[in-house]
């Protein structure tokens, strides 16, 4: 079959690419800042092994009345967890604690490194016969649209996201989420670093996003604002390349779920027959 040379556009925001440097320069693509001469790029990325897949939270995939039941899952999360686990008995860091283990939130997983990215677009060799998609958001030109307490707030820290300690300040519960100043921008969404929990954070380059209404998909509401994000599509042939190319370069399992589990995947799938 024979592969073109070049990337094909697909539409304006989605981009199909053809070999392992035109990722690498869709995945830079804005980086370099004038304003102070370094290559610093203001996107968020998230990886998925399956173009198809939405950008839907652990709370939208629990079904049934989950918009409800948010408050119900974290109050009995913050109940039955060891208090030491939180730095700060805040909604903001409780979320985040939630969201690290694996409860239904309505936080979205990111990540500042395209390389994690592209890990977990290809970490699931039983897709490799499906496309894979990384989504580039950019949370500066996010952030401009929201209300004007949150963005003097973020002027104010001289930062381009917020911290779990910020947005306790600021949206201390879910009913500041849906005050009028909050209703009267619309849906908005926001970007937070999680607290340093543990190393899996940390190696992981971590970051949440959030929604005001949980019941919001973040991809429906992207399709609104085209200036700010892109998704850039992996085809299935290259995705072994992909994954190989990030095993040597450590970018793995091992690394990024540092213990005796992120060994063991690791090694489950570098040892699987390619099939």
């Amino acid at each position: 079959m024979s592969v073109p040379d070049r990337c094909d556009i697909c539409s304006e925001n989605e981009v199909r690419i053809r070999s392992w440097s035109e990722l690498q320069e869709q995945l830079f693509q804005d980086s370099w800042n004038p304003e102070i001469g370094r290559f610093r790029s203001r996107y968020a990325f998230r990886g998925l092994s399956d173009t198809t897949y939405r950008l839907e939270t652990t709370l939208t995939r629990l079904g049934g009345s989950y918009a409800e039941l948010e408050r119900h899952i974290l109050r009995n999360f913050r109940k039955y967890a060891h208090r030491s686990v939180v730095e700060r008995d805040s909604l903001w860091h409780w979320l985040s604690v939630a969201q690290h283990y694996g409860s239904p939130t309505r936080l979205l997983d990111w990540t500042y490194s395209p390389f994690v990215a592209m890990h977990f677009a290809t970490a699931n060799i039983d897709r490799f016969d499906t496309d894979g998609v990384i989504w580039a958001v950019n949370y500066l030109k996010a952030h401009r649209l929201l209300p004007e307490h949150l963005r003097l707030k973020l002027e104010a820290e001289g930062a381009n996201v917020f911290t779990v300690e910020m947005l306790s300040e600021s949206l201390p519960s879910f009913q500041e989420l849906r005050r009028p100043e909050m209703l009267s921008a619309g849906e908005v969404v926001l970007f937070l670093e999680p607290p340093s929990i543990d190393d899996r954070i940390v190696n992981q380059f971590a970051l949440f996003s959030v929604m005001s209404d949980p019941t919001a998909p973040l991809d429906g509401w992207l399709r609104d604002c085209p200036e700010i994000w892109r998704k850039i599509v992996i085809p299935a042939h290259l995705k072994w390349e992909i994954r190989d190319k990030l095993d040597q370069a450590n970018i793995t399992e091992r690394v990024l779920f540092p213990g005796l589990d992120g060994l063991s995947h690791w090694l489950n799938r570098h040892y699987s027959p390619r099939r």
